[in-house]
């Protein structure tokens, strides 16, 4: 399919578009879960019974660990949203076309990354 002759994917296309990013989103809210189960610290491996200089060591580390658990989660989310979207736009039957360009995003891009609205050509020119 070439990129400027076609207005819109096709239906067909569109649905594999559509499985692609359901995958996905099962994918990662299976890992969004992860990381909130890490946050949370349900598995207690913690060091009640060692000494106090490395426990001390092992809280300090807990910390930085849930601050990168926190921003590791709020990334997943996003993702999981932008996805959504996409999953939108392919009901409405707009997906893959870029927002600056007007143009179809080639279908490779989108493969993989599937809830990209901008073209290449789009992106460069924000650069």
């Amino acid at each position: 399919m070439a990129e400027t002759s076609e207005q819109r994917y096709s239906d067909a296309e569109l649905e594999e578009f559509r499985e692609l990013i359901q995958a996905k989103i099962d994918k990662a809210q299976h890992d969004l879960d992860l990381i909130k189960s890490a946050y949370l610290n349900d598995g207690t491996n913690g060091t009640d019974d060692t000494s106090p200089t490395f426990k001390s060591f092992e809280e300090g580390s807990a910390t930085m660990s849930k601050e990168a658990n926190s921003a590791l989660a709020i990334r997943q989310e996003k993702f999981i949203r932008d996805l959504k979207n996409a999953l939108v736009r392919i009901q409405n039957k707009n997906y893959g076309i870029c927002r600056v360009t007007g143009k179809l995003i080639n279908k490779e891009r989108l493969k993989l990354v599937p809830h990209a609205t901008l073209s290449i050509e789009a992106k460069n020119m924000q650069s």
